[in-house]
């Protein structure tokens, strides 16, 4: 099959600085278009090489040529504009969180279905090399059995003002937007679903989670914890911890921002080893969702598992606001 022709929605800074250029990088898609609401499409387009710009969204994907779509809009607007898209014969690949609830989540992914197209949650980590050594150092029992784990994403948020991540009619909020990664990563790693949780949390004047605390409990009282932040300093790693050692990922979710390179750090009784692994995880992504559109199977973040992680984030923001 030829490259898969994508088309963008939205001039979303991660489309603009992670995406675009990821497919540009990647080896079987091209960037066939893009639009934008705003008026900067054309601008854009003209930036990145993109041959087609539409100045609405109905317009891109009106356009027969367009395969998938990329959707960085904000949350909010995720369940419209991925329904619209399936409707359209798009594969979608929809940031994350995937919606706002769980409900939503379901309308968007059976609206993919009925129209026999694919959809992906964009946890771009997922797809970085570490984590498949992480997964074949438990399955070779090198640590033994998994008891704890620990996962901390946080930054510290500068600009406050206006800042689409603190207004909650927009879908904002701590847990919505780097929480939902701790989540995924321990779900992942565990391949469980949690059966018990707690959370503690700040919230701004606006009634916006700002800082929280979770614990879960996962099946073989298993424990895992994790702590997601915009008032602290920038960290994205987890911890796992078992019977005999504990493995160590100090850029499980950004490891763009240590130029690509993940690390693995395996503690043993007596000894210590480190492994630094190379990966382009946005590449590696829209690859993977490439891919599958090409030989029609279904994507390792697929519907089903963007529903179990926002039936997650709902408890804890039940619990939480």
């Amino acid at each position: 099959m030829d490259k898969i022709k994508w088309g963008i929605l939205g001039t979303a800074k991660i489309a603009m600085e992670q995406v675009i250029p990821a497919i540009q990088r990647s080896s079987n898609g091209v960037v066939a278009a893009i639009a934008s609401s705003s008026g900067k499409a054309v601008k854009i387009a003209s930036q990145f090489n993109i041959p087609h710009s539409y100045e609405s969204y109905e317009d891109l994907l009106a356009d027969p040529e367009i395969d998938a779509v990329y959707i960085p809009l904000p949350n909010h607007l995720h369940k419209e504009w991925a329904i619209k898209a399936a409707n359209a014969r798009k594969h979608v690949l929809c940031e994350k969180p995937a919606a706002l609830n769980t409900e939503d989540v379901k309308a968007m992914v059976s609206a993919c279905m009925a129209n026999d197209v694919l959809f992906m949650e964009g946890f771009m980590y997922r797809f970085h090399p570490q984590h498949t050594k992480v997964k074949e150092l438990i399955q070779d029992n090198v640590i033994g059995d998994i008891k704890m784990l620990h996962a901390n994403f946080s930054f510290y948020m500068e600009d406050r003002k206006g800042n689409i991540r603190l207004n909650r009619q927009l879908g904002g909020g701590v847990i919505y937007d780097i929480g939902c990664y701790c989540i995924h990563s321990l779900r992942y790693i565990l391949e469980a679903e949690p059966i018990q949780m707690s959370v503690i949390g700040e919230m701004n004047d606006e009634g916006v989670d700002t800082s929280a605390s979770v614990i879960m409990t996962f099946p073989n009282n298993v424990q895992a914890m994790f702590m997601c932040s915009f008032d602290a300093m920038l960290k994205n790693e987890y911890e796992i911890i078992g019977s005999k050692g504990s493995i160590r990922v100090p850029f499980a979710y950004r490891p763009d921002l240590n130029a690509g390179k993940g690390i693995v750090q395996l503690v043993l009784e007596n000894e210590f080893r480190e492994y630094v692994i190379d990966g382009d995880q946005y590449k590696f992504e829209v690859e993977h969702f490439a891919d599958c559109i090409q030989s029609n199977r279904e994507p390792v973040s697929s519907g089903d598992h963007a529903i179990s992680n926002m039936r997650v984030i709902d408890a804890l923001l039940e619990m939480l606001i």
